[in-house]
């Protein structure tokens, strides 16, 4: 449920906010949650510090208050051992906060990364519910409208005859993972993602040898030539699982490390052999 569709359905909602944090604690200052009288959007960490915001959210709704501060040290005394401290804002939200909301919420929504999924097999597919429940905009592309159908996640999905333009009209900092039906328009796909320089990940399906293959082809037709940003295989490196599941699990998981951990305190994966069927 987004945040705006929450609003809509609840009349009196109480906006909760992390405003500071000292020590650890299990969400940032500025983690943020609404209450209503029966429903709940977001989270300020669980464990008993939210259930203490939303008791007092409630207690604030029947009693009619504006606004209530607490001031919580997370420690043996309310059940919780991260050891350091927070203060929550609690506010009973206006018509002109509600609309204040709404625009962030579309603000936010807006500038999230591009995901695009190249191919929608069963792996694509699988990637697919998996990124639907993320802070992404995913977009699953094929050129065969029978497999687009067989999509059950809330996401775009894109009927293309030429996902290659679909790379090329892309925002700078998309995700690029290639998995379709056919090798020559991987490396085709694969090639046009590397040549825009500008990717937050560009992932290629395959084995050892499709990478030596694409490599061979890419130094050949493109003018760029670096493949120094590609990630070939995909998937696990050690695991001899190749459920669609399996795989789509380890690639979602290695790509929201990419979008969300600084470029600084990060190690490119090493690869061992490993066959990925397509």
């Amino acid at each position: 449920m987004t945040l705006a569709h929450f609003l809509t359905i609840s009349d009196d909602v109480v906006h909760i906010r992390l405003t500071d944090v000292r020590g650890s604690s299990p969400r940032d200052a500025g983690a943020q949650m609404f209450v209503s009288a029966d429903k709940l959007h977001g989270t300020i960490g669980g464990g008993q510090l939210e259930y203490m915001a939303i008791d007092k959210a409630r207690s604030m709704l029947r009693a009619g208050c504006i606004a209530d501060d607490m001031d919580v040290p997370l420690g043996p005394e309310i059940g919780q051992c991260c050891g350091g401290r927070v203060v929550v804002t609690l506010r009973h939200m206006t018509d002109v906060d509600r609309q204040a909301a709404r625009r962030l919420e579309a603000q936010d929504i807006a500038e999230r990364p591009h995901v695009y999924i190249l191919g929608a097999g069963h792996v694509g597919r699988a990637l697919a519910r998996f990124f639907q429940f993320l802070p992404v905009q995913c977009v699953l592309i094929d050129e065969r409208e029978e497999e687009l159908s067989l999509c059950d996640a809330n996401i775009e999905t894109r009927l293309s005859a030429m996902p290659e333009a679909d790379i090329r009209n892309a925002p700078p900092n998309s995700v690029y993972i290639v998995l379709t039906h056919d090798h020559a328009l991987d490396f085709l796909l694969t090639s046009e993602a590397l040549d825009r320089r500008d990717a937050a990940y560009v992932g290629l399906i395959g084995s050892p040898t499709k990478r030596a293959k694409f490599i061979r082809f890419h130094t050949y037709n493109s003018v760029g030539k670096d493949v120094a940003e590609l990630t070939c295989p995909i998937g696990p490196t050690k695991s001899a699982d190749k459920r669609p599941e399996v795989i789509a699990a380890f690639v979602v998981a290695e790509i929201m490390t990419r979008l969300t951990v600084p470029a600084t305190h990060q190690t490119r994966p090493t690869f061992e052999p490993n066959q990925i069927p397509q």
